[in-house]
């Protein structure tokens, strides 16, 4: 049987890429080469001195489940107002949002409570920065130290593979291309494997102690193996990870864990839902 001819030329990139067109997809709208302000709008301010202007996707979750186990540790100090930024509709370019992210990717953090206020944006470095504030989920010993801050960079680092290159080209891609979709498959089952394998003989991924590289790991991959992320659990056979699962539902099970997967969450059922917090009795 002769072969399928091919319906569409193969692409030969231009000697200098231009931006002539969108580049297709869910996120299409949003999507563009430059950084920078869109509109001027100012960011609402609360009552507390930690400002989060987020989202509740797993780089979102990861920040509000670490201060509300800071929360549930007594920490006054990590009250907070979580205000909902719609990247859907573009609000992280709005101009305040880019005065405290010029990457204009949520979460980012405001900390009113030094002078000057301080910034912080990235996921991994907002979760450093709290971590060190109060004292808690990062060891202090070089060793462990050394340890959670590798697996909080193995995280960071996979995140592109999972979300932007498997989420987008299985989920959101305009068209299904196969080269695609079986390159970031493959990435994604190696690196769960990472966990799986390094999870067989320890309770968290530095060894009996809870850190911030779990929160973090854990929003990504548990909402992998446990919540059929981009509804491919089957397609990536998540449930054969029996290690990653137990570590993933053990977490899952913290009430602080429950609370900071709530946040800025402006979908699903609405009694699970907090689009955002600004106190403890938002979640009743």
């Amino acid at each position: 049987m002769a072969e399928q001819e091919q319906t569409e030329q193969e692409y030969v990139p231009p000697k200098v890429w231009t931006w002539d067109k969108e580049s297709g997809g869910r996120f299409a709208s949003i999507n563009r080469p430059i950084s920078g302000p869109t509109h001027d709008a100012e960011l609402p301010v609360g009552k507390h001195p930690l400002q989060l202007h987020s989202l509740g996707t797993p780089n979102g979750v990861k920040v509000t489940i670490l201060l509300e186990e800071l929360l549930a540790l007594g920490h006054e100090g990590a009250e907070y107002d979580a205000w909902l930024i719609n990247i859907g509709e573009g609000a992280q370019f709005s101009s305040g949002f880019v005065d405290i992210n010029p990457n204009s990717k949520i979460p980012a953090l405001l900390d009113r409570s030094t002078d000057p206020h301080t910034r912080v944006f990235e996921s991994g470095a907002i979760l450093v920065y709290l971590a060190e504030k109060f004292g808690e989920f990062f060891p202090t010993d070089a060793t462990p130290r050394a340890e959670c801050m590798s697996w909080l960079m193995f995280q960071m680092g996979s995140a592109p593979y999972l979300g932007g290159g498997f989420g987008h080209f299985y989920a959101y891609a305009p068209t299904k291309i196969e080269y695609a979709i079986n390159r970031y498959a493959m990435e994604v089952k190696r690196l769960i494997d990472v966990l799986d394998r390094n999870l067989a003989d320890r309770q968290f991924l530095i060894g009996d102690e809870y850190t911030i590289a779990d929160m973090a790991n854990y929003a990504w991959f548990g909402a992998c193996v446990l919540h059929n992320i981009y509804e491919a659990a089957e397609f990536l056979d998540a449930a054969s990870y029996k290690n990653v699962t137990r570590w993933a539902e053990e977490i899952e099970a913290r009430p602080a864990v429950a609370r900071g997967r709530r946040v800025n969450r402006p979908w699903g059922d609405e009694a699970t839902r907090v689009a955002e917090r600004h106190d403890a009795s938002d979640f009743d």
